[in-house]
């Protein structure tokens, strides 16, 4: 409709607000002049446009997704300092941030002593994948057992379990010393079940795969969850010691220097 009362540019902003064209509405009036003053072409023009458009909205929903992932702390990969601990395979870590193991619906499994930085390896993995625009959920093993037991009793664990085949990377972190009853074993098998050749799976550990009997209520469970979790799965050993020691050493000393000066 044309209305004389507004400008071209009023009408513009208007139409752009009503097609929530966020970032076009924003950085239009500057592209316009910077057309003016360059000589650029109508294509160039609609493609730059364009681009900001779909730059805009990609990285919104790259940061909905790391929100809605609950990370403990945004880490990337990029901030594992692999000098402190040499037995970290950065050569396995590079090849994973590549996502092909999600695509290709396969599992990583990270097993270490407490600290050596397995949860921000798996974190990373997971801002990766939120990156790439993939649906992403991180959980800490008894509290995502626990919120399962609670939704069975609820009478909505159907809709839960449909909700977390949405979930294209599942992180479930600390996996270890939890002694699970029957109950929290079979809500534990369903969603392994469920996922398994599907959707992509991050565990981590402090326990190796032979002890794994000591986490479910028998060797019958273990082998049944584990062969469905390692029979696609990138496992990654840890030792060597902790970040977070390094970290209280590294305040403790700077303390000290300070003190003596």
């Amino acid at each position: 409709m044309n209305d004389p009362a507004i400008s071209n540019a009023e009408y513009i902003g208007l139409k752009m607000k009503q097609f929530k064209l966020v970032d076009m509405r924003e950085r239009y009036p500057e592209l316009v002049e910077e057309a003016r003053l360059t000589g650029m072409d109508y294509e160039e023009f609609l493609t730059r446009l364009i681009r900001l458009e779909d730059d805009g909205k990609q990285k919104r929903r790259q940061e909905r997704l790391r929100t809605g992932a609950h990370f403990e702390s945004e880490k990337n990969l990029e901030d594992i300092d692999y000098s402190f601990n040499p037995s970290l395979d950065k050569g396995k870590i590079d090849e994973l941030s590549n996502l092909n193991f999600m695509y290709a619906g396969e599992n990583v499994l990270i097993i270490g002593p407490p600290g050596v930085g397995k949860s921000m390896i798996a974190t990373g993995l997971g801002m990766k994948a939120c990156n790439a625009g993939e649906k992403v959920l991180f959980v800490n093993a008894k509290e995502f057992l626990d919120r399962l037991c609670e939704t069975a009793v609820a009478g909505c664990l159907a809709e839960t379990l449909a909700a977390l085949d949405k979930v294209r990377l599942l992180i479930i972190d600390e996996l270890s010393y939890i002694k699970m009853d029957k109950e929290r074993e079979s809500l534990f098998f369903q969603v392994i079940r469920r996922r398994y050749e599907k959707n992509s799976l991050i565990v981590t550990t402090n326990l190796p795969v032979g002890r794994w009997d000591e986490l479910f209520t028998g060797t019958l469970a273990a082998t049944a969850i584990l062969d469905r979790i390692l029979h696609h799965c990138h496992v990654i050993s840890i030792n060597g010691d902790s970040y977070r020691i390094k970290s209280k050493n590294h305040n403790v000393e700077s303390r000290e220097v300070k003190h003596e000066q």
